[in-house]
């Protein structure tokens, strides 16, 4: 059988790519599983630098599937195991120090959405469409999206996407803060983006990722705490030792100029 979700690894990134074309990348039981084993793999393991999502076929990713949930005999407990399943693949990459990047080739729907904003940095296709489809089909948000959502695009914006039949284009999507940006081809751009990150302070640009998603759900007082450990901890490494005499050094030599 062909694995729901492919994992392949280039030096320090790894790439996860949605591979269910077929049913427009939907999300089942088993895709479900993969994808919360994965991310515990990845998040756990110390050569990662980067991640890298994308998806197989004409759509990014069509949420959670539908027609295998109304086929299978599943029970409205079996549908929230699934989720549950789901949400803990996605806290474990976005409470990671692993910046994550997505590459969005087409249409997004429903708990694609949340499956879509896990990642810190997006880059769609002029091509790509978002859309809820929820209430079309008498369910509710899932998959983070009624957290993830209006973090990304203000509460006004979200429930206009969750309470109206509209799909939005990707320019809407990057003027409202959905994706980060346009590109003719996000896969290879995803991967530019993710190079920069690995060729550079790798470790600080995860633990800025990580401050930026842990101070969303704490006090800032907690949050002022743990940037001060963690630059002071980033402070001590060699790394950041050696890139800090190099600007002190720069500096020193631009003011004699």
């Amino acid at each position: 059988m062909t694995d729901s979700i492919l994992y392949t690894r280039d030096g320090a990134l790894a790439r996860l790519t949605f591979n269910r074309p077929a049913s427009l990348n939907a999300m089942g039981f088993e895709m479900g599983k993969r994808w919360r084993d994965l991310a515990h793999e990845i998040t756990a393991d110390d050569t990662v630098g980067a991640v890298l999502l994308d998806a197989a076929g004409p759509a990014f990713c069509a949420g959670g599937d539908v027609v295998e949930m109304a086929t299978s005999g599943a029970a409205g407990a079996d549908v929230t195991a699934a989720a549950h399943r789901i949400h803990d693949g996605i806290r474990t990459f976005i409470e990671s120090d692993k910046p994550v990047v997505a590459a969005v080739q087409g249409a997004v729907a429903g708990g694609g959405l949340g499956l879509m904003l896990t990642a810190d940095y997006i880059v769609a296709a002029e091509r790509a469409k978002f859309v809820s489809k929820y209430a079309n089909i008498g369910l509710t948000p899932d998959l983070g999206v009624s957290t993830l959502l209006p973090a990304a695009i203000g509460q006004t914006r979200a429930l206009r996407l969750l309470l109206q039949d509209e799909t939005i284009d990707a320019q809407t999507a990057l003027d409202w803060g959905l994706v980060t940006e346009l590109a003719d081809d996000p896969a290879a751009r995803a991967a530019e983006v993710a190079g920069f990150w690995l060729e550079n302070a790798t470790a600080a640009f995860g633990q800025a990722k990580r401050l930026i998603r842990a101070g969303a759900r704490r006090a800032f007082a907690e949050n002022l705490d743990d940037e001060a450990r963690t630059i002071g901890a980033r402070f001590d490494t060699p790394e950041s030792k050696a890139r800090v005499a190099a600007f002190a050094a720069a500096s020193r030599r631009s003011t004699k100029e």
